[in-house]
């Protein structure tokens, strides 16, 4: 103000930090607002976890169902959210130019893509309290030590999200909607999250053994189901998998 009653604009940049959490809270609302990721990151998982636990499809082992697909379910919707959801989402903003046009804004490219893992860990959030509510229902009763689900869980989450990132920035918008969903059918059915992995073939067993959802929702039971320490062979797989994904999605990213 240069005067009594007299305004001077000064325009610039808000604070690097009010920029992301901005971008963080739209992306959010968008995928919150999205019925087809709602369907594929919210209602999938909980109605998986209800029929199964319900209904005596598979054969869990000893204990009750829920206490099996529970950490399973929560492996499942860190994919459904990190990996296929933000593939699919990406890959349409890339191609409607969205991500160009972002990249020419004051937020800087690695500011947007924080602002979109914030965004991801937000929905993770929501997604696992309510899996944590629906498995409590139906008699869950999970053991070990909390911090070592939340390291799994945020290594999972950084695994799929450099692996989704990569297959968005590469791909074009209809290959990455079809490969995306293509590779969430085949890791549901494969990755140990509602079929034990010892139900497949002793050669198979060890091949699905290094997916990244087989990692994640092993690890978890351990801890949850059992009670266990550290899975850090679980851990170890998972951490490979991240640098492996987010090396390559930030070297062969395409922005337009």
């Amino acid at each position: 103000m240069s005067a009594a009653g007299t305004y001077t604009p000064e325009p610039g940049a808000a604070p690097l930090p009010r920029m992301i959490a901005a971008q963080a809270a739209l992306e959010t609302k968008m995928l919150l607002r999205n019925g087809e990721q709602l369907l594929l990151t919210v209602v999938i998982p909980t109605l998986l976890l209800v029929l199964f636990s319900s209904v005596d499809i598979v054969d869990t082992g000893d204990g009750d169902a829920v206490d099996f697909l529970a950490p399973g379910i929560l492996a499942l919707a860190v994919m459904s959210t990190a990996f296929t959801g933000q593939a699919i989402a990406t890959g349409f903003e890339r191609r409607y130019g969205v991500l160009k046009r972002l990249g020419a804004s004051p937020l800087p490219r690695w500011g947007l893509m924080t602002a979109k893992t914030l965004s991801v860990l937000v929905t993770e959030v929501l997604q696992v309290v309510l899996v944590t509510v629906i498995a409590f229902a139906l008699g869950w009763s999970p053991h070990g030590n909390p911090l070592y689900v939340l390291l799994l869980l945020v290594l999972g989450t950084a695994a799929f999200s450099g692996l989704g990132l990569l297959m968005a920035g590469t791909l074009k918008a209809e290959a990455t909607l079809a490969a995306a969903n293509l590779v969430f059918l085949l890791l549901l059915m494969g990755g140990g999250v509602i079929v034990p992995l010892d139900k497949f073939p002793d050669a198979a067993q060890s091949v699905l053994g290094l997916l990244p959802v087989s990692a994640l929702s092993d690890g978890l039971r351990d801890v949850l189901r059992h009670g266990a320490g550290m899975p850090w062979g679980d851990l170890g797989i998972l951490a490979v998998w991240a640098v492996l994904g987010l090396g390559a999605a930030a070297r062969f990213f395409r922005w337009e």
